[in-house]
Parts: C-alpha cells; structure tokens; sequence
C-alpha cells in the first residue's frame, strides 16, 4: 500500500430544543455521553474513560463487527485543551485500527444558547492516513451520533 495522506475539514451544525447546559451535560458527564457516544449496533464499546476537563483524556476502545465499515478492535484516544463550560470544547484525537493509527483530528465544538434551545457548531479537522475510512465515512458518523444525541436529549439525558 503506498503511503497517503488526506486532509480535510467540515463543518456540522444542529439545533436542540434544550437549555446549552443540558447539551454540555451530554458531552461532559461520562455517564450521559457513554448513553449516545458509541458505535451503535454494528459494534459493542469495551473501554470508555472520560475526563472532561482541559488537559484531560478520553480513551475509547470498540470491538466492530463484520457489518460495520471496519471491523475489528477501533481505539479513540484524545487530549481536551480547552473547555469553556456551556461555551465550548476542543480536542485532539487519534483513531486506530487493530493498534495501528489511521487518523488524527482537531474537533471543536460550539454551544450557541438560542431561543428555542441550542445550536451546536462541531468544526471536524482531520488527517486521514492509509487505510483511514476518509473524510466521507467521518462526517457521515458524526452525523449518525448528532442523531443519537438528539434520541438521548429527548429521553431525558
């Protein structure tokens, strides 16, 4: 396989029918993100640690099965540096497949109040290597997990 490199960078925005500080809540409590942050029904989460803080780490360890895009063990490692509570958040993150690392990203995340709720703004900056699922397959995810959000939020997250 000869060695690439992919750069690219999107932008998704939702609004929530719910006060920023529940929005913030289900990104920063462990326990509310753990309900809707995950590979969903095509895999199942072995690891999740979260420590929601500027300087803190998030590890995320998923075991995916054969309807999944990549099946196989897939681990998020990331560093928060810099959380403003109810405002925002910024990360770094690195996804593996199978220990082998396939793409890195910046990805920060906007909580505008609104009158009706919040407007979420996720800016996704990646690099994708060989072998990464590219920038298509990433937006499509975070896409997927806006809609899990929105499920938990209206449950009672």
């Amino acid at each position: 396989m000869e060695p690439s490199t992919v750069h690219s960078t999107f932008t998704l925005e939702r609004s929530y029918p719910y006060p920023v500080e529940r929005v913030f809540a289900a990104f920063a409590d462990p326990a509310k993100k753990q309900r809707w942050f995950g590979p969903g029904a095509s895999g199942t989460l072995e690891k999740f640690d979260l420590d929601f803080r500027a300087g803190g780490k998030e590890h995320l360890v998923y075991r995916m099965g054969p309807s999944a895009p990549i099946s196989g063990t897939i681990e998020n490692s990331g560093t928060y540096h810099d959380v403003v509570p109810n405002q925002r958040f910024v990360g770094t993150y690195a996804m593996a497949h199978n220990g082998r690392t396939f793409s890195i990203a910046v990805l920060t995340i906007e909580l505008l109040p609104t009158a009706n709720g919040t407007d979420v703004v996720c800016t996704h900056q990646g690099t994708y290597l060989e072998g990464a699922d590219g920038p298509e397959m990433r937006k499509e995810g975070w896409t997927k997990l806006f809609g899990s959000l929105e499920q938990a939020l209206a449950g009672g997250l």
